[in-house]
C-alpha cells in the first residue's frame, strides 16, 4: 500500500460529525473523572472553577470560529497565526498548542491506565499505558470515517452514564449524603476565600473543554468543503460542554462535601462505592476504560496529526510529517510520531497525573492567545458592525487568559517556557525553513467519500 501521497486530506465529515468529534475529544465524563483535581485545587468551589473555565474558553470558541470560517485549515491556530501574523509567529503558535496536543494523550492514557489497574493490578500502570496506546493506534489508522463513527457510539454512552450517575448523586442527597441538600456552597463562596486557588483549578478545567478547539483541525475535511459548519460546531461543542461540567459538578460539589481525598485521580470511584456499594466503583472504572478511555484519546490522536501534518505540509517542521495514507486519507507518518511523544509522557508522568493536567493548560492558553491575537490582526481595525467577535471577544479573551497564567504554578510555567525555548532552539537550528506563507489548504477534494 503506497503511503507517499503528501497534503490531500478525505473529506467525509459532516456537521453532526463534527460535534459528536469534539464531544469524544472532551468526554463527557470528564466531570465526573476530573471531580477530584478540581475539588482539590479549588477548596470546594468546583462548580465556580468550571463556570470560570467555560467563560474563559467562551472568548476563545468565538475567536476559532471567525478564524475557520475566515483560514480553514487543518494546522488550526498554526494556520491562523501563519497567515495573519507570518511565518515565525505561526510556528511559536503551532509549536506550543503542540505541548497541549501531546500532553493531552499522554493524560488519558495515564487516566486510563489507573482504572485498568484497578481493575488488573498485576500488569501495572506502564503496560495498561502500553495496551492502551496500540489499540488507538489501530482504530485510528484506518481513517477519519472508523474515528468519527466509534466516538459517536462513545458519546452516546457517556452521556448515559453521567445522567445515571448525576440522578443517582441527587438521590443521595436527598438521603442526607454529603451536603444533604442541592446548595450554592460549590458555585458560590459563603466567606472569606482564595482567588488564586480558584483560577489555578480553573486552568485545570480549561483542559476539560479542550476539544471545541481540536474541531478546528477537521476544518480540510468537511465534506463538500462546507467550512462554516466547523465555527457552528465549535460553538455547539462548547454550550453542550459548558452546561454538562457545571450542572454536574455543582452536584458532585455537595456529594464530595466532607470527603476526604486520597488520590484526586480515585475520587469517583471511592465516592460510587459509597453510593452504590461495593462494586460499583470497579463497574465504573470498565466503563471509562472500555467506553471512554480508548475512545477519547481517538480523537486526540486526529487532532495533533493534523496540525503536524500541516507544519509538515508547510516545512515548518520535517517534511515527512505531511505524507498521507493512500488509501485512509490520513496522516500517518504525523499520527505514528505524535503518538510515540505521548506514549513516552504517560509513561514518565503515570504517577503524577496531577502535575500533568495543570501542564496541559499552558500549551494551550498559548496557542488561544495566538488565536486571539490572529482575529485582532485581521479584523481588528475594521470590526464594524462585528464588533463583538472581531475586537470585543477576543480583547476580553486575551485578558481572561493571561489572569489564569498569572495563577499557574511556577513549575507549569517552567514546562511552558521550557518547551517554547525547545522550539526557538530548534527554530534557529533546522537549516530549512518556510521563505512564505503557508501553503493554502487544497480546495478540491482529493479523495472519494466512503
Amino acid at each position: 500500500m503506497s503511503t507517499d501521497q503528501q497534503g490531500q486530506l478525505k473529506r467525509a465529515l459532516s456537521y453532526r460529525d463534527l460535534v459528536f468529534y469534539g464531544l469524544a475529544y472532551t468526554a463527557p465524563v470528564t466531570p465526573l473523572t476530573m471531580a477530584g483535581f478540581v475539588w482539590e485545587e479549588s477548596h470546594g468551589l468546583i462548580a465556580l472553577a468550571f463556570l470560570l473555565g467555560a467563560l474563559c474558553v467562551y472568548f476563545t470558541a468565538s475567536s476559532y470560529a471567525v478564524m475557520t470560517r475566515e483560514l480553514p485549515s487543518a494546522g488550526s491556530v498554526y494556520g491562523f497565526a501563519s497567515h495573519t501574523m507570518g511565518p515565525f509567529a505561526g510556528f511559536l503558535a503551532g509549536w506550543m498548542i503542540l505541548l497541549d496536543y501531546l500532553l493531552v494523550p499522554a493524560f488519558i492514557y495515564a487516566m486510563c491506565a489507573v482504572g485498568l489497574e484497578t481493575l488488573m493490578p498485576g500488569v501495572g500502570r506502564a503496560g495498561w499505558v502500553l495496551i492502551s496506546v496500540g489499540v488507538t493506534v489501530v482504530v485510528n489508522w484506518y481513517g477519519i470515517t472508523v474515528t468519527s463513527r466509534v466516538s459517536m457510539l462513545s458519546v452516546l454512552l457517556q452521556l448515559l452514564l453521567v445522567g445515571g450517575v448525576t440522578l443517582l448523586g441527587l438521590w443521595a442527597l436527598q438521603g442526607g449524603r454529603g451536603s444533604g441538600a442541592l446548595s450554592l456552597a460549590p458555585l458560590l463562596p459563603a466567606g472569606p476565600w482564595d482567588g488564586s486557588a480558584v483560577l489555578a483549578a480553573t486552568s485545570i478545567c480549561v483542559m476539560s473543554y479542550l476539544g471545541f478547539d481540536a474541531v478546528s483541525t477537521l476544518a480540510e475535511e468537511v465534506r463538500d468543503g462546507e467550512t462554516r459548519l466547523v465555527g457552528r460546531a465549535i460553538l455547539t461543542n462548547l454550550a453542550i460542554t459548558g452546561s454538562l461540567c457545571v450542572g454536574v459538578s455543582w452536584v458532585m460539589g455537595n456529594l464530595l462535601a466532607g470527603f476526604t481525598v486520597h488520590d484526586p485521580a480515585l475520587v469517583i470511584y471511592e465516592l460510587l462505592d459509597q453510593l452504590a456499594g461495593p462494586g460499583a466503583g470497579v463497574a465504573l472504572a470498565w466503563f471509562l476504560t472500555i467506553v471512554v478511555g480508548v475512545p477519547n484519546v481517538l480523537p486526540m490522536q486526529v487532532g495533533v496529526a493534523r496540525v503536524l501534518f500541516a507544519m509538515g505540509r508547510d516545512r515548518t517542521l520535517p517534511a515527512v510529517l505531511a505524507k498521507v495514507n493512500r488509501r485512509h486519507g490520513n496522516p500517518w507518518v504525523a499520527m505514528v510520531v505524535s503518538t510515540a511523544v505521548s506514549l513516552g509522557i504517560a509513561l514518565a508522568m503515570r504517577n503524577r497525573i496531577s502535575e500533568l493536567a495543570i501542564f496541559i493548560s499552558v500549551g494551550a492558553l498559548t496557542g488561544f492567545m495566538a488565536v486571539h491575537l490572529s482575529v485582532l490582526v485581521r479584523f481588528g481595525r475594521r470590526a464594524g458592525r462585528r464588533w463583538w467577535s472581531h475586537l470585543l471577544a477576543p480583547l476580553m479573551g486575551i485578558a481572561v487568559i493571561l489572569t489564569i497564567l498569572s495563577h499557574l504554578s511556577a513549575m507549569a510555567l517552567a514546562v511552558g517556557g521550557g518547551w517554547l525555548l525547545a522550539g526557538l532552539a530548534y527554530r534557529l537550528l533546522s537549516r530549512g525553513g518556510p521563505s512564505g506563507m503557508p501553503a493554502e489548504p487544497p480546495s478540491q477534494p482529493a479523495h472519494k467519500n466512503i
